[in-house]
C-alpha cells in the first residue's frame, strides 16, 4: 500500500501513567493513573526523523530513528500495510517518571502505535489497527501486557496470554477508590528487576495468590474495605527486596499502619489504594516516607490513549474491551 502521507499531517496522542500487578496480579493486573505524556508526530516536510523532548527524558533519550515511540510508530505503520514516512518529527512532552515503575516505556509504546493508528486510518479490515492488533504489538516491546492495555483501555485492566496472542478486559473500579504514588529519586531498570525473581514458586504461594488477586478484583469494583487484603502478595516483592530495599521497607511500614500499599510495577516506586479523600490518603503517606520521595495523588483514569488533531478534534479513542 502507498504511504498514509501524500501532504504533510499531524496527530497528537495523550498517554497515562500505569501501575502494573497491584500486588498478586504479577504480569496481569494494570492501573491507569492521572500522570500523562503527550507526543504529536508531525509526517511530511523535510526528509529525516527529528525527535524534540520536553520534561521527562531530557538528554536521556533518543533523538532518532531509536527512539521507542519512533520504535511503536514505525511497527504499527508497517502491521497496517503502509509505506513508511521519510519525514517524521516528534516532540514529546513527558511527565510520567522514567526508571520508576510506571509504565513510561508502555506510555511511549502504545503512543506511537496509537499515532501510527490515527495515521493509517480506521477499520482493521482495510489496512488500519484495531485494540487486539495494537496490544499484540504492544506485548512484543514490553514482554508483557499488564501496563500496554492499562495505557491503551484505561481503568482497572485485565491481562492474559492465549495461544492467539495476549487478551485484555477493562473493569470499572468504584468511584471512591483512590491511588496515591510515592515515587522516589532512585531509579530501577525492569530487567535487572526481574531477573532477581525465582525461576520457580512454591505450590502454596501461586494458590495463596491466585486468591488475593481474585479478592483484588472483586476489592477494586464492589468493597474496597478488603484492599488491605486483596493486596497481599507471595510471588514478587519480597524476593525483590535487595534490588529495592528501601521500597520494600516503605511498603511494610505503610501496610502495618493498615493502608493497602504496593510495589508500583516493577518498583521502586510506591502505590496505595485506599477509599474517599485521596489528599487525606497522601498526607498519611508522605508522612511515612522519607524525604527524597515525592507524594502524589493522581486520579484513575476512565480513559486510555486518546489521539486529537493538532486543533484538539478528537479523532480516535479508547474501547471498553479488548478479549
Amino acid at each position: 500500500m502507498s504511504g498514509p502521507l501524500d501532504e504533510p499531517v499531524s496527530v497528537r496522542v495523550q498517554v497515562c501513567a500505569t501501575s502494573a500487578n497491584l500486588g498478586p496480579g504479577f504480569d496481569s493486573l494494570g492501573l491507569a493513573l492521572g500522570v500523562f505524556d503527550q507526543v504529536e508526530v508531525r509526517v511530511g516536510g523535510e526528509p529525516g526523523v527529528r525527535v524534540t523532548v520536553h520534561g521527562e527524558g531530557v538528554g536521556e533519550v533518543s533523538d532518532g530513528e531509536d527512539h521507542l515511540v519512533v520504535r511503536a510508530l514505525r511497527r504499527g505503520l508497517d502491521a497496517a500495510g503502509w509505506t513508511q514516512p521519510d519525514s517524521l518529527e516528534l516532540v514529546c512532552r513527558n511527565t510520567i517518571p522514567h526508571g520508576r515503575g510506571l509504565g513510561s516505556s508502555a506510555a511511549a509504546v502504545v503512543a506511537g502505535l496509537v499515532a501510527a493508528r490515527a495515521l493509517a486510518g480506521p477499520g482493521a479490515g482495510s489496512g488500519g489497527l484495531d485494540d487486539e492488533q495494537l496490544l499484540c504489538l504492544a506485548t512484543e516491546f514490553e514482554g508483557h501486557p499488564d501496563n500496554a492495555a492499562a495505557a491503551l483501555l484505561g481503568g482497572l485492566t485485565l491481562a492474559w496470554t492465549e495461544p492467539a496472542g495476549p487478551r485484555a478486559v477493562r473493569l470499572e473500579p468504584r468511584p471512591d477508590v483512590v491511588a496515591v504514588l510515592l515515587v522516589p529519586t532512585s531509579r530501577l531498570a525492569t530487567h535487572h528487576a526481574r531477573s532477581v525473581l525465582p525461576t520457580s514458586v512454591a505450590h502454596a504461594d501461586a494458590a495463596a495468590n491466585s486468591a488475593r488477586a481474585a479478592l483484588l478484583v472483586h476489592a477494586m469494583t464492589q468493597d474496597p474495605d478488603l484492599l488491605l487484603p486483596a493486596t497481599e502478595d507471595r510471588l514478587h516483592q519480597r524476593q525483590r527486596a535487595a534490588a529495592m530495599p528501601q521500597t520494600i521497607e516503605v511498603v511494610e511500614e505503610l501496610r502495618a499502619r493498615g493502608l493497602a500499599a504496593v510495589v508500583s510495577g516493577a518498583g521502586p516506586s510506591v502505590l496505595v489504594l485506599g477509599v474517599g479523600d485521596a489528599e487525606a490518603l497522601r498526607t498519611r503517606c508522605a508522612a511515612t516516607a522519607a524525604a527524597h520521595w515525592r507524594a502524589l495523588a493522581p486520579a484513575l483514569v476512565a480513559h486510555g490513549a486518546t489521539v486529537v488533531a493538532v486543533g484538539d478534534e478528537a479523532v480516535a479513542g479508547p474501547s471498553d474491551r479488548l478479549a
